[in-house]
């Protein structure tokens, strides 16, 4: 079957300038609606705020006119551009550095950043900055502000970063989805030339000598994979030239001598075996071929990661796929198993993780030391500081100390990656530390009109580092408390349950997809609903927390419906607790 053109394109096609320029238009009637309605709270100079919204309603146009007429090159500097503009005279309109609105400009910095091509990092940069400080056209007396001339530093200086970060990872997805999609075309394409040769082979048997010429051409031409088949007990039968090339055996030094387990790693082999969990008193005549094939052998798809052992006693990573091979009654009569090095890969995510950690440690020191000169700056001896510079110094502080947090996430990452993380396990009481996270969250909870409520069941007495599970219980509670609109509710449970002590972590909040739950743990994940929501996060709390129970030797579980709420549970097992 083929699949249509139109929804391949659909599938793999960028957002449209409308699709990103939506959510910005929606602010901007959200802020029109709040300047007419209460105009003496927002608005100081009436007119620059007609112009904003003019601005706006042009970019908004514009989108809707490069979308319709399929025309993105364009839309990638006019319509940000025009919003940046527009969002500079909302924020001299409604206060100028006071303004409500400022925290919008965040939109098109990240528009521009998602563009490819490392200049659009320049642009966001350079718009933002003129946004930022467009309130001094109309005002040359902040260039006297010392807290203004502050952010309006350090405030271009995050975009830049963000806008990066933006780019970075858009070029990477970009790639991604290319190569997804060659992929996609290369599968469906063979797909589709298999079918017709069964086709042609059922019409007529004297097609079968050309045919089997094909798969020869094909087999030899496959030199970046290895294709290794065997029999049902793993004598090799097939070696392709992949094969030859990632092993350095020839086909003939293989085929019908050496089994297939000759090739992997003895240790990963014994390791999978225990894995298993053979019944008791089942004889397994041959571990270690039993190790590779068991999942498949059971009708699971198997793809994993092992690693290969060359004929010069090199090591070679690869990820290997296992599938059984059928004769033409339907039975088993061996297997295949394609393997794709991975070497460069794993060299990639290590170079990756590399630069993480060293861009962390290279932020963490100007972060400390602006921080360190703000609290200077507050409790200088002599200087007598007005309520609304405490107030911007506040607010720099503040974003500062988060940024400094996110450094921290970042370096906390970068550890559990390296496997120099580690735990100081010590005798607590599980229902003091969670009790501690809730009290810390619960101004929180009464600020956004959410009751949370603690509930513990039983004692709980663990071996644990109370400092790591206190950060894991804070992770889950303030995640909990993000997503859960006005009015909900958040409940924490610590029980002891047989072999485990349980905290669960629930909320009646916005939900993830079901079809979302399986990345919730990855790096920089943001589900659908918290995108949708403008939810504030970077992705990496669950990341952090899931590290840091694994390290206790427990399990972090979470189920959800969408619209109904969610619920995380940390289980610590019971061997760990002090009895």
């Amino acid at each position: 079957m083929r699949v249509p053109a139109s929804f391949r394109r659909v599938l793999f096609s960028a957002p449209t300038p409308f699709l990103k320029q939506a959510p910005i238009a929606a602010f901007f009637v959200f802020a029109l609606v709040v300047v007419t309605l209460v105009p003496e709270s927002f608005v100081t100079i009436p007119f620059v705020v007609n112009i904003a919204m003019g601005l706006a309603l042009v970019a908004t146009i514009f989108a809707l006119y490069y979308t319709h007429h399929g025309i993105m090159s364009g839309a990638a500097l006019v319509v940000p551009a025009l919003d940046l503009l527009a969002l500079g005279f909302l924020r001299v309109g409604t206060g100028a550095t006071t303004s409500a609105f400022s925290a919008l400009v965040i939109l098109p910095v990240v528009w521009l950043a998602m563009e490819h091509g490392r200049r659009f990092v320049v642009y966001a940069a350079l718009g933002g900055a003129i946004a930022l400080l467009m309130p001094v056209a109309f005002n040359l007396s902040l260039l006297a502000d010392p807290s203004f001339m502050v952010r309006s530093l350090v405030t271009p200086v995050v975009y830049a970063i963000v806008a990066i970060v933006v780019n970075s990872f858009s070029r990477l997805w970009q790639e991604r989805m290319q190569g997804t999609q060659l992929l996609a075309d290369e599968r469906l394409t063979r797909l589709e030339e298999s079918l017709k040769n069964a086709e042609e082979l059922a019409a007529s048997e004297a097609r079968l000598a050309e045919l089997e010429r094909m798969f020869r051409g094909l087999w030899y031409a496959v030199t970046e994979q290895s294709i290794i088949g065997t029999d049902r007990t793993g004598k090799i039968d097939a070696w392709n030239p992949g094969a030859e090339k990632m092993l350095g055996f020839l086909d003939t030094e293989t085929e019908g001598i050496r089994r297939i387990e000759d090739f992997h790693d003895p240790i990963e082999l014994a390791s999978r075996s225990k894995e298993l969990n053979y019944p008791a008193g089942e004889t397994v005549l041959n571990p270690g071929f039993s190790a590779l094939v068991e999942e498949t052998r059971m009708g699971s798809a198997d793809v994993r990661e092992w690693t290969y052992v060359a004929a010069d006693g090199s090591r070679v990573p690869v990820e290997l796929a296992v599938t059984q091979r059928f004769n033409e009654a339907g039975e088993t009569i061996g297997y295949l198993f394609v393997a794709n090095d991975v070497t460069k890969a794993k060299e990639l995510a290590r170079l990756k993780d590399e630069f993480v950690g060293l861009i962390s440690h290279e932020l963490r020191t100007p972060l400390s030391s602006i921080i360190g000169y703000l609290e200077l700056l507050r409790d200088e001896d002599g200087v007598e500081l007005s309520a609304n510079q405490l107030r911007y110094l506040s607010v720099a502080e503040r974003n500062a100390q988060r940024l400094l947090g996110l450094v921290g996430d970042l370096l906390f990452t970068a550890q559990v990656d390296s496997g120099v993380f580690r735990v100081n396990l010590t005798e607590q009481h599980l229902d003091h530390i969670v009790s501690a996270s809730v009290e810390s969250a619960r101004p929180a909870a009464d600020s956004a009109s959410v009751t949370l409520t603690l509930d513990i069941k039983g004692d709980a007495v663990c071996r644990v580092d109370a400092l790591r599970i206190g950060q894991a219980c804070d992770n889950l509670i303030s995640n909990a408390l993000k997503f859960t609109p006005r009015g909900g509710n958040v409940t924490v449970t610590v029980t002891s349950e047989n072999d485990w002590v349980v905290v669960e972590i629930r909320d009646t909040g916005m939900g993830i997809a079901s079809a979302e739950l399986d990345k919730l743990f990855s790096r920089f994940f943001r589900a659908s609903t918290a995108t949708r929501n403008a939810v504030p996060g970077v992705g990496l709390g669950l990341v952090i927390t899931k590290a840091i129970v694994t390290a206790h030797g427990g399990e972090l579980g979470v189920t959800s419906e969408e619209g109904k709420g969610t619920c995380f549970r940390m289980a610590l097992p019971r061997h760990l607790i002090s009895v």
